[in-house]
């Protein structure tokens, strides 16, 4: 039997990762500023490394928290696609969901790669051409949420936020 709408800890998993996601995307400094420290030879202080390593924290906590969204998202499954719209917009929110996915994985993963491994060249992606894709599909998830609410008037929102 397939749910109508997501489960209580399926919300509070979203929205938790959401502001985590939003936080280090937002508030990258401590971790910008260590990095040039460490990159022109300085020895960053116990701020500059504290600071870094809420940024990396923060990350470890997203891939935690997504690794249990998935395994809560495949046990209790999730609420069918809303009715009424053209398929197109099926396939571009499957697209979306799966691409959110794989970066909300593919960033902690390269940060830790290049934080905690020196991985320099990852770093350069997981600081670049990731983020702005990160950034692109976040945009494009929170523009069809909403023009699934207002627009097509489904409960696609409502779903995900009071159930």
């Amino acid at each position: 039997m397939m749910p109508t709408r997501y489960s209580i800890p399926q919300r509070l998993l979203h929205w938790a990762m959401a502001a985590l996601v939003f936080f280090n995307l937002l508030f990258p400094d401590g971790m910008n500023v260590w990095h040039r420290m460490v990159r022109n030879g300085q020895i960053p202080s116990g701020a500059d490394i504290a600071s870094a390593n809420i940024h990396a924290y923060a990350g470890i906590a997203i891939l935690l928290l997504a690794v249990l969204r998935l395994a809560l998202r495949t046990i209790s499954g999730v609420p069918p696609e809303p009715a009424g719209q053209p398929l197109i917009f099926h396939y571009l929110a499957s697209l979306t969901h799966i691409l959110l996915y794989l970066l909300i994985f593919a960033m902690p993963l390269t940060g830790i790669a290049a934080y905690y491994f020196g991985a320099s060249t990852i770093g350069s992606l997981h600081a670049g051409p990731i983020k702005v894709l990160l950034w692109i599909t976040i945009c494009a998830h929170v523009a069809g949420a909403l023009m699934q609410h207002f627009y097509w008037k489904t409960d696609v929102l409502r779903r995900m936020t009071i159930g």
